[in-house]
């Protein structure tokens, strides 16, 4: 009998791929990956070879390069899954409590409302998908897909353990910001591209404030990365544990990185570049349909992508004092994050929105000065010896 059906059922991962270990640790996507191909490609070429026994393909199919490549694909997709559950989690939490908050009901759909967005979503995705004639074609579909693409991606590579993660990349704190950084030119492209007043308004708006709260976003994450000593996560987030979470003596950062990050994920009170009143929806306006439902996904995704950025920054990552990752660090993680995010519904349920010039003036001359003072308590404590 061809041994093909027992390849498939034993876990076999290539241990020369380059993306299967994290210092010590085991790529868990990758292992997920590599496992579901040979459940799947085992079957197909043991399905093949009994139909067709001696045939090259049964034993192409379970071969290492195959494997390699599939797990890789797989990679990819458990990836996107994972961070696409997360996604909607937060949607849900926040429609949540802001219905406690508001006193009033929240979602209702589902075991605890939990399917209220996926019904929204399908609501939104049979909607008519109407696009303006007199539009610049490329800058308006091509933006937007930027801006969704981008948020996506980020969302992506943010890693949920020393497991779990796409690539361990050694300057991977500064592709992030990088990656991050793009989304206020691709907003003012896409506002410009409308050929509508009030949506480039909004992308003017949008580009403006994001660029205000980079700066002081940047200087901050400056900060944490002298006193880590690294650009990769993985030490970002092990130097955390072998003296303190960075919350404690990057009070100040911490604070400013959460203003900044409310501003750069156009959140109330900081949403002025979507100000419905004013501007009728802002830079989103001639976005109709499913396009502007993945333009609110989207916004989610830069929701989850700073305070994933603020929980490896300042709260440990997936580290807990003195139990170190546990047998679940990817819970850890996502439950310090989701924590971090009910600080930003609660920020949205008691603020009121504040005016434009209110908020380039907060972001150059209170929060730009604040970071520059926690840069200099961190140069102190580099120049002291205690990091």
């Amino acid at each position: 009998m061809y041994n093909s059906i027992t390849n498939w059922v034993q876990f076999k991962p290539a241990m020369n791929n380059p993306l299967y270990f994290y210092g010590d640790m085991y790529n868990l996507p990758y292992a997920i990956g590599n496992w579901i191909w040979q459940l799947i490609g085992g079957v197909i070429s043991w399905l093949l070879n009994l139909l067709f026994p001696g045939n090259g393909l049964s034993v192409w199919l379970i071969s290492d390069a195959v494997t390699n490549a599939m797990a890789i694909i797989l990679l990819v997709i458990v990836i996107f899954a994972v961070a696409f559950i997360i996604n909607i989690t937060m949607i849900w939490e926040e429609r949540k409590i802001l219905g406690r908050m508001m006193d009033r009901r929240a979602t209702q759909v589902g075991p605890l409302g939990y399917l209220q967005n996926i019904a929204d979503g399908l609501k939104t995705f049979l909607k008519e998908n109407v696009v303006p004639k007199e539009i610049d074609k490329k800058g308006y579909f091509w933006a937007v897909s930027l801006v969704i693409g981008v948020a996506v991606l980020t969302a992506c590579m943010i890693p949920l353990s020393d497991r779990w993660f796409i690539v361990n990349y050694q300057a991977g704190f500064l592709l992030l910001f990088g990656l991050f950084a793009l989304a206020p030119f691709m907003i003012l492209v896409a506002g410009w591209a409308q050929n509508n007043k009030y949506s480039l308004i909004g992308g003017m708006r949008a580009a403006a404030q994001m660029i205000s709260y980079e700066v002081p976003m940047l200087m901050v994450f400056a900060a944490v990365v002298l006193m880590a000593g690294s650009l990769n996560i993985g030490d970002i987030v092990h130097a955390q544990y072998d003296t303190m979470w960075y919350i404690v003596p990057q009070v100040v950062g911490f604070i400013v990185f959460i203003v900044a990050a409310v501003a750069e994920a156009e959140r109330v009170p900081f949403d002025l570049p979507e100000a419905e009143a004013e501007l009728v929806e802002g830079w989103q306006t001639e976005y109709a349909g499913m396009k502007w439902g993945l333009i609110m996904l989207g916004d989610y995704f830069r929701g989850y992508v700073t305070c994933a950025l603020g929980v490896i920054m300042f709260l440990g990552g997936w580290m807990l004092p003195w139990l170190g990752a546990g047998p679940a660090p990817e819970i850890v993680f996502l439950l310090k994050v989701f924590l971090l995010f009910f600080v930003f519904a609660w920020i949205r349920a008691a603020l009121p929105r504040v005016r434009t010039d209110q908020i380039l003036n907060l972001g150059w001359k209170y929060l730009i000065p604040l970071a520059f003072i926690n840069l200099l308590i961190v140069i102190a404590f580099k120049l002291g010896g205690m990091f």
